[in-house]
């Protein structure tokens, strides 16, 4: 494992996994700057190796990052994600915002899980009776995304797969939540490389849609959810739709790109309403909407940041020390679509519940 702190001056050049890259802040002690001389909100957790779609959780006091692993790999990018080519899983894991980071080392690699082929995109995690599960898509032998689970009996790993897929999952971005009163459901799915649009009739259709259901009148496709089993293992039901309605209270449009799911669920509870949040990938947002219950319907409210530098962002909420915090990541350390880093900053909510939208830049 290796400790480093989590806010320093950038170095003028950063080494990860064998290349080196350029940073903004040079040795004259100026801050960072995007390409565009814009001021970051915050600064990378980690710098020794790339990280991205941060789901963190607060376990004991301390707080555990399940991110994906960014690698520099071969394969052109294009728009269904074969250049994300993660093939392990390392944990962070610090004592508060602002401690050190510790990076963990391989909690799971693509070659431990009996199943998958390739591609190891955004897990999550969660602990009960002190086991804690990891939960990760890839894809099979037929390039179709599962969702996968693995156990330990420590927060960092290693993990140990189970042999097979959920049974029943499909999609990417597995985030589990678990209610006040112990039962845990998963939010899941992604259109686009997330291949939910192949996947609307129960079964993976490898000549379906390259990015939703090309119908911009209607109901947007949209996330899973599904409760899980007393073990953690297993969905305990068929995994129904994650509704969220406009103002008026109709589902929103496929062709309403700002507001509309594409991926990254996340669900966190505020004052007794459960929060459902998402990106809408190809516009950039981090957007969210809020209902009674952990299934919906949801009701948009707006955004929660607005677009970082890079693509998209996935995200996680989290409570630590009585505050709220925003995980997410850019691209600040490559400038490269596929290679990330994780970032963290404080999140507030209104009077009314609404969240304050967070812009990652400083004006």
């Amino acid at each position: 494992m290796r400790t480093r702190p989590l806010l320093f001056a950038a170095a003028a050049t950063l080494f990860a996994g064998g290349i080196a890259v350029a940073q903004t802040a040079g040795r004259s002690g100026q801050e960072p700057r995007s390409p565009e001389g814009r001021r970051y909100l915050s600064q990378p957790l980690v710098r020794e190796i790339y990280t991205a779609d941060p789901s963190a959780h607060v376990f004991d006091g301390k707080i555990y990052v399940y991110n994906s692993h960014d690698i520099d790999g071969p394969t052109p990018e294009d728009d269904l994600g074969a250049h994300f080519e993660m093939r392990d899983y390392r944990v962070l894991k610090m004592d508060g915002i602002g401690k050190p980071v510790t990076v963990g080392p391989v909690a799971l690699d693509v070659k431990q899980v009996p199943w998958a082929d390739r591609q190891m995109w955004a897990p999550d995690a969660a602990r009960k009776n002190g086991t804690y599960f990891l939960y990760f898509p890839a894809k099979d032998r037929q390039g179709a995304f599962r969702i996968g689970v693995a156990t330990s009996k420590s927060p960092m790993g290693p993990f140990k797969a189970n042999p097979q897929p959920i049974k029943g999952s499909f999609s990417i971005d597995p985030a589990v939540f678990t209610d006040d009163d112990g039962k845990a459901y998963m939010y899941f799915g992604g259109i686009w490389g997330g291949q939910l649009q192949r996947n609307t009739t129960g079964t993976y259709d490898p000549n379906g849609s390259k990015t939703d259901l090309q119908a911009d009148d209607k109901p947007a496709l949209t996330a899973k959810v599904a409760a899980m089993t007393p073990g953690m293992t297993e969905f305990a039901e068929k995994p129904r739709d994650v509704v969220i309605l406009d103002e008026a209270g109709k589902p929103l449009l496929g062709g309403d790109h700002d507001r509309r799911f594409f991926e990254a669920s996340w669900m966190h509870k505020y004052k007794g309403k459960y929060y459902f949040s998402y990106s809408t990938g190809d516009t950039h947002f981090l957007n969210y909407a809020i209902g009674d219950n952990p299934y919906g319907p949801f009701t948009y409210k707006g955004h929660v940041m607005l677009p970082v530098q890079g693509w998209t962002t996935h995200h996680s909420i989290v409570e630590w020390n009585k505050r709220w915090w925003l995980f997410y990541a850019d691209t600040q350390l490559s400038n490269q679509t596929r290679l990330r880093n994780v970032k963290v900053t404080e999140l507030f909510y209104n009077p009314d519940g609404t969240i304050r939208t967070i812009d990652p830049f400083v004006k």
